[in-house]
């Protein structure tokens, strides 16, 4: 804990008297050992499998601390990722240190901040660790009870990494600026976050099951905006809707909210969520609940408000579904991984040709050429897992230009984007904006479509918002009834 007591501008002095009044007359501490957590040997044999990558050196792997939101207040926490995939642990400021052997048998340490219980003083005077505060942390003992890992004082953690070799330590970059190498990471530390990343990219039988749980979330919230869509007035109605659910269902959204209706569809990451509806428009609605595990789902569909996509708005739709139908069938063990990306690419250009956009999909499909990206854009698929682009810093050669193998999950995600200014495109189709995604596993079989209970088919689509606008009506005719019947008149005297 801080040895000064942290205080704000408007706060008033301590005076002597109450600061020993405040440390005594607590109950001592019950001593209760703590639970380990889910999964406890899982986390063991990623830094089992890590520390054989590394014989011979010391990994350093941070968490971070909390950002600043403005002045002194705080976004959420989130954990680093590659810190919770190796220990389970949500708390700031921790940092995994693994000593491994020259025959590659990790030792590790978890240094993180000691819980002195309230004969400190801090737990009343630090605003931003303090346990009135903020609440309690686990503590030395506790933490290593509960994440099977052997624990030491935050503060001694400069001391013990003096002493060893520099040559011989490699340090996660990009987590806390305190510990990154100077002028950008070293070779050394970016090989740690590669390897990270690649042991990342097959996920296990639990990992699978937390994504399961993210995406049947992120289902429940798609259904809460759907049910919310005939009294919605704007974005933001529908960026409430649905945060509400991430939060209520898991631990937040896994990313910003993209609730993008009429042209702001055609924004691939239109995050601002502040137009109000317009008249027979569609809702491109990109989003994912991250579950308390820190999986998260990705999912995108597109809806229009009113139950039913106008003729030109159907023939977009029906172009981008047929592309995913033809990445999902390149979906499969031993394909490349762009091998779904390039399906879909070829049904979008032939729906471009058929349109009347571009005047030859051959031509437009050559690699000199890719003039079909001046509608698509953006590639149909990304990993997915603890982070909603994860494995970012794994290699070309073993990610993007690599093989889709068996424990693999990603996202397939065509689109189609007519800009409304774009003059290569016929004025019906301007500003038209559609995107399906779902998130998938591949599996020794195949492939799984993990969100497929998600409707995307048009007529299951308009189907979806049709009915839920009609339970609202529903529900508004009965509670206006209900009223009126509950209204009783005063007998005259």
């Amino acid at each position: 804990m801080s040895d000064q007591p942290r205080r704000a501008a408007h706060d008033t002095g301590i005076p002597d008297n109450l600061l020993r009044f405040m440390v005594t007359g607590w109950a001592t501490p019950p001593g209760t050992p703590a639970a380990p957590i889910e999964g406890i040997e899982r986390f063991a044999a990623r830094r089992a499998a890590l520390g054989a990558a590394f014989p011979g050196e010391t990994l350093v792997v941070p968490t971070g601390h909390e950002k600043t939101r403005a002045n002194d207040t705080s976004y959420r926490f989130r954990p680093g990722t590659d810190f919770y995939y190796l220990t389970g642990n949500t708390e700031p400021d921790n940092i995994l240190v693994l000593d491994v052997s020259a025959n590659g048998e990790p030792a590790a340490t978890l240094y993180c901040e000691p819980n002195p219980g309230k004969t400190d003083a801090t737990f009343f005077t630090d605003r931003v660790k303090g346990e009135l505060w903020v609440g309690p942390r686990l503590g030395l003992r506790q933490t290593a009870e509960r994440f099977g890992i052997a624990t030491k004082p935050l503060a001694e953690f400069a001391a013990d990494r003096a002493k060893a070799p520099s040559a011989q330590t490699r340090v996660l970059p990009g987590i806390d600026p305190a510990l990154d190498a100077p002028g950008g990471p070293a070779e050394r530390d970016a090989a740690l976050a590669t390897h990270l990343s690649e042991m990342r990219l097959i996920k296990d039988e639990l990992e699978i099951r937390e994504l399961r749980r993210a995406i049947a979330a992120t289902q429940a919230g798609f259904d809460d905006v759907v049910g919310g869509l005939a009294a919605a007035r704007s974005e933001r109605d529908v960026e409430v809707a649905f945060g509400a659910r991430a939060r209520r269902d898991g631990n937040e959204v896994g990313y910003s909210t993209i609730a993008a209706s009429g042209p702001n569809a055609c924004t691939l990451h239109w995050t601002r969520n502040d137009r109000r509806f317009g008249e027979g428009e569609l809702l491109l609605l990109d989003a994912g609940v991250e579950a308390d595990s820190l999986y998260t789902a990705d999912v995108t569909r597109t809806l229009p408000i009113d139950g039913t996509f106008t003729p030109e708005q159907r023939a977009v739709y029906e172009l981008v579904l047929a592309a995913q139908e033809a990445a999902f069938a390149r979906c499969a063990p031993g394909n490349d991984f762009l091998d779904p990306h390039r399906a879909a690419m070829d049904v979008l250009a032939g729906g471009l040709e058929r349109l009347g956009i571009i005047a030859s999909a051959a031509d437009a499909l050559r690699d000199e050429n890719q003039f079909y990206r001046r509608y698509s854009l953006h590639n149909v698929s990304h990993m997915l897992g603890l982070d909603v682009h994860d494995c970012a810093q794994a290699r070309a050669e073993t990610y993007k230009f690599g093989t889709l193998r068996a424990g693999m999950v990603l996202t397939v995600e065509p689109g189609l984007y007519f800009q409304p200014d774009d003059l290569t495109v016929p004025a019906r189709y301007r500003g038209i904006g559609v995107r399906i995604e779902d998130d998938v596993v591949i599996t020794p079989a195949g492939v799984d479509i993990l969100s497929a209970a998600i409707p995307r088919r048009v007529e299951e689509v308009e189907a979806w918002v049709r009915a839920a606008a009609g339970s609202a009506s529903a529900r508004a005719a009965s509670s206006s009834s209900s009223s009126a019947t509950a209204t009783v008149r005063r007998p005259s005297r």
